[in-house]
């Protein structure tokens, strides 16, 4: 069975930089990502978050695109972020972890501490690296945020079974950089 891949692969007048397209974010959140269409249903993060669990299953994912680029940026963030949540953490706890840590240290594809900087295709200039940061940091925000809204789902003083299911079973220790 292969891995499943973004729908978001054959998107084209979008502005790609280090390989990962600027796509429209259906997000509060500023930064430089085109705005959403209104009759947009779901964006690339919920892709992400929904083919999360799924491809953390396969051992090799072939790229095929751009849009797979990006999925696989917000599938290792997402881990990290998951990692860095304790059965203990309120809702609160958690919302403030995730977002100091969305915004914290930046690391893009193009960066050697990258832990997949090899599949990414280089950075023309410092302008398109500064606008790659500012939109990773809004897409790593609106991850947080929904990932909080998934974890917490129900009752917000505890997290959620899926999310102990993860702890247990996915990617203990493992994180980006």
């Amino acid at each position: 069975m292969p891995a499943y891949h973004s729908t978001f692969n054959g998107v084209e007048n979008v502005r790609v930089i280090n390989g990962l397209p600027l796509l429209p974010l259906m997000t509060r959140t500023r930064g430089p990502s085109p705005y959403a269409d209104p009759s947009m249903t779901s964006d690339a993060i919920d892709e992400a978050l929904e083919l999360f669990r799924p491809n953390s299953f396969f051992k090799n994912f072939e790229i095929k695109g751009s849009g797979d680029r990006l999925l696989i940026y917000i599938i290792l963030f997402t881990s990290q972020c998951l990692n860095r949540l304790r059965p203990t953490t309120t809702q609160s706890e958690a919302t403030k972890t995730l977002y100091s840590l969305a915004v914290t240290n930046v690391v893009i594809p193009a960066d050697a501490t990258f832990p997949l900087h090899n599949m990414y295709p280089a950075v023309n200039d410092k302008s398109e690296t500064d606008t790659l940061r500012q939109y990773l940091t809004q897409v790593r925000q609106e991850v947080a945020q929904r990932l909080v809204a998934l974890v917490y789902a129900g009752d917000s003083a505890v997290p959620s079974k899926w999310w102990m299911s993860f702890q247990k079973r996915h990617f203990m220790g493992k994180s980006m950089p």
